[in-house]
């Protein structure tokens, strides 16, 4: 079904792959079809170009999951020694910065239910924020510190069979992610597989 909607509906802005979109989708069908219990969260959203189609989604599977989206809508924030790379040069604070309004706007122009949108940088939301089980999270959090504190929020909330899917796990110019999950997982010991830029853990 996820490929129905690739095709039907633009992916609309270029902070994304479609091959990378098809992964994401792909992922939350197969939970979408297993039943696993738990909402859906994604730390990192932009304009709204994942969020769209997540929801999409859900809709076409008649899913009562909801959809929960953090961001600061301030852009990048600073970089840590963990996320120096000197082919990431052009990621400098602010950059990627949009507004809450637009991504409402996005998902008005779509018809589509918003979702539980959260502002704030992400090592400043509390755990109560976030929904008490999750089945699915898409972390597109950029750098060291945002993808460590994005799992820190979510890792007592997952149940076996969830799906956690960072980008730009093997993205050079931004080292820090892949730390941030490597970490992780030697402490949790889930698996790990990666497919282009994302790294697809099962837990």
């Amino acid at each position: 079904m996820y490929k129905e909607l690739l095709v039907r509906y633009p992916i609309i802005s270029d902070q994304i792959e479609r091959d990378e979109l098809e992964v994401i989708l792909c992922e939350l069908e197969a939970i979408l079809d297993k039943g696993i219990p738990g909402d859906i969260v994604e730390f990192g959203c932009y304009v709204g170009t994942t969020s769209l189609f997540l929801q999409r989604l859900l809709i076409a599977k008649k899913s009562d999951k909801k959809l929960y989206v953090y961001d600061s809508f301030d852009g990048l924030p600073d970089k840590t020694k963990e996320d120096q790379s000197p082919l990431g040069s052009d990621f400098k604070r602010g950059e990627l910065r949009s507004t809450r309004a637009l991504f409402i706007q996005n998902f008005r122009k779509a018809s589509l239910p918003l979702p539980i949108i959260k502002k704030a940088w992400f090592h400043e939301i509390e755990p109560a924020e976030v929904p008490d089980k999750i089945a699915f999270a898409f972390l597109d959090s950029d750098y060291y510190k945002s993808v460590r504190s994005s799992l820190e929020l979510i890792e007592e909330k997952l149940d076996a069979g969830c799906v956690i899917i960072v980008d730009d796990y093997n993205n050079d110019k931004l080292p820090g992610a892949k730390k941030a999950l490597d970490q992780w997982i030697t402490k949790k010991s889930p698996k790990l597989k990666s497919i282009a830029t994302l790294a697809v853990v099962n837990t």
